[in-house]
Order: structure tokens, then sequence, then C-alpha cells
């Protein structure tokens, strides 16, 4: 057999469209036979700073279209089209960029393919990392990252730093990047799932697919762009190409195999995992048709012992930008710089909301709630507390210590986020919910306790949440997933910290709002939701 080399990504063509930042930073110089592109590492502080920049405040025009598609689709339901017009407007208001488009703005993740005939004489991922850094600094961005200082003693880096930077080779004298914005919900909900041969035929795989698309849930947002990742030549090859392809980055793979084992894309599976999600009727986060927008299968080699499957998602921030740097330049993708075309003349007609008022005893607000079934959708109106992991496990020590709960976790409902930063003249920073989750092992011993009576966030939860909103007569409310911004702008009037001051955004706040829109999704009779699904 002969030797022959296969691009395992064969990407067929860029049909990208690009903006110049700058003809700065770039030369090209003479090698012997070598025209060697020669790239002073500013530019590279610069590519980093530009994209993280667009992609926190702009979205691609292709992932609006769809939003749009959703209100024109005569098959959305309801809550489809009220969480798609919902987006549609936060994409208007984080487009002035000073409200982020989602207050999670995300480990900053870079993945370069650098050509053998390009020079910086630099580290490169510290200047990228630089230019990460200037945005953080001077945007309204939330800093997530959590550094170790000991096994089990952790702190804020107070910068989004460290980044994660993958940088490879390649042929030629251009250096081309993907810029990610990735944040905690969508990451969570990558999985890798380590089959065998058994799972490579037609039924087998239909019956995975349906029940592993449970896993994902809504806890990060959808409608999803859906990425699904068979075989590779290691797990983590698996989930590398899963992340890559939720991102639109092999939307020109070819469409078939071959014997040197190239990946492609498999259209037919692709229309079929899509019907599969249509017909799950989760929907748009609060049940519908719209559960995903689209679907990418990747079929990979893979050794004769292994089968891994990877499933992942972009969520409805779908932050994700390309650049490169050329003799010509430095480019960054061109992004949409006018959502308002996207946004129906009027809005989709809704039934009337129910109108909650937080401010009321506790016993009132969870007598008004137990008066309507699940699905209800609700505007609520008055004082949330805002608590979220760090501060819940505080509050469990205070309980273990034989403490009280703290009273503001009785007498007010427990909103589960972390805000950006705070722009000046404003109230608040993009503040939307964080996954409900993660809160689920707190739930039980809180409501025993008097607190945690009312919750909101976003996502499904587990049956423990639902057994003890059953057995202590509270409430999981759900909150759109996603417009971050638009919450800021519209629904929250003031923020203050109550506790925990040192956390950062993780401290506990108290905060007002108005028309803060949400669904009951657990109610105090054992009714459940996503059980109904």
């Amino acid at each position: 057999m002969d030797f022959i080399y296969q691009d395992p990504y064969p990407i067929l063509k860029d049909e990208t469209k690009y903006r110049k930042i700058t003809s700065d930073f770039v030369k090209t110089e003479k090698l012997g036979e070598r025209e060697i592109l020669t790239v002073d590492p500013k530019g590279l502080e610069l590519l980093a700073q530009e994209a993280l920049k667009d992609v926190s405040f702009m979205l691609r025009t292709a992932h609006l279209a769809k939003l749009r598609a959703i209100l024109d689709d005569p098959e959305a339901t309801d809550n489809d089209r009220f969480v798609a017009y919902n987006l549609l407007q936060n994409a208007v208001v984080a487009i002035d960029g000073e409200l982020p488009s989602c207050q999670d703005t995300g480990t900053a993740i870079v993945m370069a393919k650098k050509g053998e005939n390009v020079y910086t004489g630099v580290d490169d991922a510290e200047w990228l990392s630089k230019g990460i850094f200037n945005t953080y600094q001077e945007r309204n961005l939330r800093y997530s990252q959590i550094v170790p200082i000991s096994m089990f003693e952790e702190k804020n880096s107070g910068s989004n730093l460290p980044a994660q930077i993958d940088i490879y080779a390649k042929k030629g004298a251009s250096y081309e990047f993907l810029f990610l914005a990735k944040g905690g919900g969508s990451a969570n909900k990558t999985y890798l799932y380590q089959q065998t041969k058994s799972l490579l035929n037609e039924k087998s795989l239909d019956a995975f697919i349906r029940a592993k698309i449970m896993d994902l849930g809504t806890s990060a947002c959808p409608p999803y762009h859906l990425a699904l990742v068979i075989g590779g030549t290691s797990a983590e090859a698996n989930l590398a190409a899963v992340k890559k392809a939720s991102a639109g980055y092999f939307d020109h793979l070819p469409t078939s195999g071959n014997m040197s084992g190239q990946a492609f894309r498999d259209l037919e599976w692709e229309k079929r995992v899509q019907l599969i999600c249509q017909q799950s009727a989760i929907g748009a986060q609060f049940g519908g048709k719209y559960f995903t927008h689209d679907v990418r299968v990747i079929r990979l080699p893979r050794h004769a012992a292994s089968c891994p499957v990877g499933l992942g998602v972009s969520c409805s921030a779908d932050r994700n930008i390309k650049g490169k740097i050329t003799k010509d330049g430095v480019f960054v993708e061109q992004l949409e710089v006018n959502p308002k075309q996207f946004l129906p003349e009027t809005p989709p007609h809704l039934e009337e909301a129910v109108e909650i008022d937080l401010n009321q005893p506790m016993v009132d607000i969870l007598k008004k709630l137990s008066q309507y079934p699940i699905k209800t959708r609700l505007k609520l109106n008055g004082t949330l507390i805002v608590a979220r992991d760090i501060a819940h496990a505080k509050i469990k020590e205070l309980l273990d210590a034989g403490k009280p709960m703290p009273e503001y976790f009785k007498n007010h409902p427990i909103y589960y986020a972390g805000p950006a930063k705070t722009p000046e003249g404003m109230p608040s920073g993009s503040f939307g919910p964080t996954t409900a989750g993660r809160m689920d092992v707190y739930v039980e011993e809180f409501q025993k306790n008097g607190g945690s009576m009312v919750m909101l966030a976003k996502g499904n939860r587990t049956k423990e949440v639902k057994e003890a909103c059953l057995k202590y007569g509270g409430f999981y409310l759900g909150s759109i997933g996603g417009p971050a911004a638009i919450l800021a702008k519209d629904n929250i009037l003031s923020v203050e910290v109550v506790d925990f001051e040192e956390l950062g955004m993780e401290a506990v706040r108290k905060i007002t709002i108005k028309d803060f829109p949400a669904f009951i999704i657990t109610d105090d009779k054992g009714n459940d939701f996503f059980e109904n699904l």
C-alpha cells in the first residue's frame, strides 16, 4: 500500500465575511526562497481584543435570521415565539456595546492555525491573552475564572484569565483563528459517551440519540446549534471536534468519507437528529418545536476497540468569531451590526401574563402562585435576593454550624444569577439567570429551614427539587436563559450587595425588578413542566 497523507478535517472553502481591523503590524520578508510573514505581536493583541469585544455584543447574521424564522413559523408555539422575540430584543440592546448579550461573558477560548512561514518572535499565547485581558478590563464584562490556591481554596482571578489557547501548525504564510466566549451553561452541556461498534446501526443510533438529547435540557439556553460527533482517534479529538462543529467551523467539510479517514458531515443524519429534537417538544426553553436551530453530525475515524460519541451545543449567546492575519492585514469576522432589522413590526401575540407582587409576605406569595398551573407565564414585581454557587455553599456552612438561615433567604424569592459589570449611569449590568441545577443539592435542606421557598433561574431540575417543593410547599420559576442585556435595561431597577461582598459577582445581592418574565416550572403539588414533555 502506498503512503497517503490525509488532512483529517479538509475544510473545502471559507465563505466568512471579514472586516479589516488594520493594515499595520504585518510585513513580508525574504528568507532564502521563502517569503516570511512577520507579525508584530501587537497585531495578535489587537486581534484578540477586537474579537472578544465584538463577540460579546454582536451575533452572526445567520443566527439572528434563524431567530426571526421562529417568529414566522406557523408551527412554532407561543412559548417558542416569546423566547425568540426576547432574544432578538436582547440583541438590539447589546449592539450598543454597553450591556453584553449574556451576563456570563464566558471563558475566552482561542483555537489558532499558524502557518509555517509566519514569524512573531514571541510567545503568541501571552499576547493573545493580553488582548483578551484588555477587553475584559475595558468593557462591562464579568470575571468568571476561578483559580485554585490549594485543593479547596479558590479565588476569582479578577481578570477573566487564564484563557484557553491552542495553537496548531499549518502550511503557508497566514494565521487563522477561531475565538469563542464559552459560558458555563453551554460548556457544562458537553457530553462524552464511550460506545462500541454495536451503536453503529440505524436502530441503535436512533434510540441512542433520542435518549441522550434529553440530557441537554434547557439550562444552556436553547434554541441550540447542536453538534453530534461520532468517532475520533481519541476522546479528546472527539470533544474538540464537538466544540468546533457547534461553532460552525466545520460547516464546509466533505459530505462523504474516504479510505484515508477524512472527517465528513452526514447530512441525512443531521435532518434526522433535527426532527428528533423537534419531536422532543422541549422547544425554546418552555415547550415547543425549536429546541435546536440546526444540527451538525460529524463522522470521524476510530480505533477498532472504541467509539467515542460527543454531544454539545452553542447556545443562544452564539459567541463564535473567526479572525485571520495575512500579508494584507489583521481581520476579524464581520458580525451583524443591525439586529433590529430582524424584529417584526409588532410583537407576537401572547396571552396576558399573571402579575406577582414579590413585596408581600412569603406566605402570600406562595398562596398566589398555588392558584396557577405549571407553564403559567408570570410578570414578577418587587424584591429578589440574588445568590448562586458560592453563596449557597456559605449559607450551608452556617446551617452546618448550627446557625440560623439568613432572614433574607426566608423573606424573598431567590434568583440564581451573577451580574456583569454595571455600565456608568445604569442600575445594573447584564443580569440573566444561571443554571438552576447546580443549586439542586441545597434545596431540601434550605426549604426545611424556611429558605428558598421560591426560586428563579433557568433550566430543568432534579426530582429531588420537585419532591422538596411538594413536601415544603415551594416553587421553582423558570426565567428565559439568554436575554441578559434586556433584563438589565428594562426589568432591573436597582441592585445592592447585602452579604459576602468579598465574593465579587457571587456576592449576595438584593434587586428590585419590574415586569420580570418567568414561568411556573415546578409547583407545590408535585408537578414539573419538564416531566410532562
